[in-house]
């Protein structure tokens, strides 16, 4: 990949991967997209997700679908982690209805960014099941291959792992269910955190989680934003 690291411990869990024919077309795809079209998010940011939190760190897993395919103050806002923005980006709809539930459920203050680095650091894997998109094209990139590379991470985290929790909000990512041990993990589902959407706040689903981790001797995700 262009200009693209992707942690150790993740290197190693997903060597095989790398080499499976699909994903060898994936990065032919994406070397082509690349040089001609606007991609995000930026190379660097590609893994971002992987890059900040381990293999071995990981405890809680958020899927979302399509990076965000736009940029706003000359920031692209994709940064690599489902649902986050940069900083100097407004938090989407989406995302400030997560953090409305965060306020009910906790009763952590509201941030005035959309960063959430700080809970990939935690052990938050947040994945998009796809990884780029062309600017100002939504799913652009959803034929790549990239679906099948994430849908082989859940499978691998639901196998080798245990009492790991996932956040299943929408229909999109209700779907991957199948994919996961209901016998190892603990599996939350909600509606679309979209306003288009309802029913998503109430759902508790932070409180959930540490309650879970907490009852695995497992330390619990800080969920207030840094």
């Amino acid at each position: 990949m262009i200009d693209v690291k992707i942690e150790s411990s993740w290197k190693e869990a997903l060597s095989e991967e790398f080499s499976k024919d699909y994903f060898v077309n994936l990065r032919e795809k994406y070397y082509t997209a690349f040089r001609s079209s606007k991609v995000l998010p930026p190379p660097k940011l590609l893994f971002n997700a992987f890059n900040l939190t381990s293999f071995h760190n990981i405890k809680v897993v958020i899927l979302g679908q399509d990076p965000y395919h736009n940029i706003e103050n000359n920031i692209p806002q994709a940064m690599g982690l489902s649902f986050s923005v940069p900083k100097g980006v407004n938090p989407p709809p989406s995302l400030k209805n997560i953090f409305k539930e965060l306020n009910r459920d906790l009763g952590i203050e509201i941030p005035n960014n959309g960063d959430l680095s700080s809970w990939a650091i935690e052990g938050v894997l947040l994945l998009n099941s796809l990884l780029s998109v062309e600017f100002k094209k939504p799913l652009s990139h959803k034929d790549f291959g990239w679906e099948i590379f994430s849908d082989n991470v859940i499978n691998l985290l639901s196998n080798k792992k245990k009492n790991l929790v996932f956040m299943l909000w929408g229909n999109y990512a209700r779907n991957k269910k199948n994919l996961i041990d209901s016998n190892k993990h603990l599996i939350l589902e909600a509606p679309h955190p979209s306003p288009l959407a309802k029913g998503f706040v109430g759902c508790s689903h932070f409180s959930k989680c540490n309650n879970y981790l907490k009852n695995n001797n497992i330390k619990e995700i800080n969920w207030k934003l840094s």
